[in-house]
């Protein structure tokens, strides 16, 4: 993959804010390929480490993130196709083929950005709120939430109620993002 022109240089800083901040999200986009999260962290290790070492350089911060998860993508496929993982499962060519097509790909990195999203708003909330909300997405009703937590129905629905006013405008601008996640989790 070709990147333009040295015009964005990761200084230790910024490669550990990039670390950081996509580390886990690109585990489990790597995950979705190769269905086992502590290769699926080695992957994406051993593409931190190419960056660093090859002192790549970006056209900006966007394209980091394009970087990222196009290089994970690759090392999870051509882990698919190596002699090591061959030897061990039963993935023929079509299955790979399947995953290295485009859309598979663009449908994982929204997912994972989307749910990124939700997760840092639900942050925001008080501890309790966003438990109710994580319970809540988790498919439990308003009276499993309840029971689960021993506190009445009301306080669940007042809680989930004090949460979507606070979620809506941080999600606003993601809505389209967030629809396509739940319609493709259904």
């Amino acid at each position: 993959m070709s990147l333009t022109k040295k015009v964005y240089s990761l200084s230790l800083k910024s490669f550990k804010e990039i670390y950081d901040s996509l580390y886990v999200s690109l585990c489990l986009f790597a995950n979705n390929y190769v269905h086992n999260l502590d290769l699926a962290k080695d992957l994406v290790q051993e593409v931190f480490i190419k960056v660093w070492e090859d002192k790549i350089e970006f056209k900006n911060e966007s394209a980091v993130k394009s970087y990222m998860y196009m290089a994970v993508k690759n090392k999870s496929l051509d882990f698919l196709k190596s002699k090591q993982y061959k030897s061990t499962e039963n993935l023929s060519l079509k299955d790979i083929d399947a995953l290295n097509n485009e859309t598979f790909y663009l449908k994982e990195v929204i997912i994972e950005e989307a749910s990124t999203r939700i997760e840092m708003a639900i942050n925001t909330l008080p501890k309790k709120c966003a438990q109710i909300i994580r319970l809540s997405l988790n498919g439990l009703s308003n009276s499993e939430i309840a029971q689960h937590l021993n506190i009445s129905i009301n306080t669940v629905k007042a809680q989930k109620k004090n949460a979507y006013k606070k979620l809506r405008p941080l999600l606003k601008n993601y809505f389209v993002l967030m629809a396509f996640v739940f319609e493709q989790n259904t």
